[in-house]
């Protein structure tokens, strides 16, 4: 078969599915809508079957009918990756029937529509906290489920995402150093809230190298007052790195680190001590 008679052919065969499919439309029959809107769902025909459900809906309320149809409203629109949507019709799903016969997919999808929608780690996170609430409910509420081991798999990616937010906000601070003010506090502040937050995380490592490089900035460009206790969390900031992440590709900057940071230490360290002798005599 040459390519244009393939196109011709697959234009017929589109053409008598659109004309069936308008055909069906028109109907006064509810029982062939619903058999065909099934049908088309089954094709993974989505939009076709949102129709033909969308238009049945309202004659089969109060049947039984009527909850699958709410259910499949909800895979149609799943399966247009319209997850914003899907969650609503899911959420009037658990409204209408709270122990129906598909209340454990609604939950945990509901958390896996908002886990889809969740938007890159730049973005606002203000789905990504659906999510993890929605997908955590469902794991307290049905922990022998099938679906619990992916919804633990998303939850996280989700806390993960979180946790990378904070990582560039952190990393951000750091880059700016000293303008318009000391970010590297800020940085060492924000790190540390993540780690505090997220205990798991993906990003442990890298929120923990930029606490410790920003505290050694800080002791680098601190007040003569100051310099001695900075100089002291520092060195411990370095050998807490050391012993938790022991094949860490920065070691040998946190040695160098922790050496400058020792031999300062001891010298304001003597300084101080013959200050102190000096005020006493």
């Amino acid at each position: 078969m040459d390519a244009k008679t393939f196109i011709l052919l697959l234009i017929a065969f589109l053409s008598v599915g659109c004309s069936e499919y308008h055909k069906i439309t028109k109907s006064t029959d509810p029982d062939l809508k619903y058999q065909k809107a099934v049908e088309y769902y089954d094709n993974k025909q989505y939009v076709r079957a949102q129709s033909l459900f969308d238009d049945v809906s309202s004659y089969y309320r109060g049947t039984e009918r009527s909850e699958d149809i709410l259910n499949y409203l909800s895979r149609c629109y799943m399966g247009q990756k319209a997850w914003s949507s899907a969650a609503d019709y899911y959420e009037t799903y658990i409204r209408n029937y709270p122990k129906g016969r598909y209340i454990i997919e609604a939950r945990y999808q509901i958390g896996h529509c908002y886990y889809m929608d969740s938007p890159d780690a730049r973005l606002d996170q203000s789905t990504t906290k659906s999510a993890i609430e929605y997908l955590t409910q469902f794991m307290e509420l049905y922990p022998e489920s099938p679906y619990v081991q992916e919804a633990l798999k998303e939850l996280n990616e989700m806390y993960d995402k979180l946790a990378k937010k904070e990582f560039l906000t952190a990393k951000l601070y750091y880059n700016l150093g000293t303008y318009l003010g000391n970010n590297y506090e800020a940085c060492v502040i924000v790190a540390q809230n993540a780690l505090r937050k997220y205990p798991s995380n993906s990003y442990q490592e890298d929120l923990s190298w930029y606490i410790l490089q920003a505290k050694y900035q800080l002791v680098l460009r601190s007040v003569e007052e100051k310099k001695l206790e900075r100089a002291i969390d520092a060195s411990d900031e370095c050998y807490a790195y050391s012993v938790e992440y022991p094949e860490s590709k920065h070691l040998k900057s946190v040695d160098k680190m922790q050496d400058e940071l020792k031999k300062l230490v001891a010298k304001l360290e003597g300084t101080e001590e013959k200050n102190e002798k000096t005020i006493t005599n």
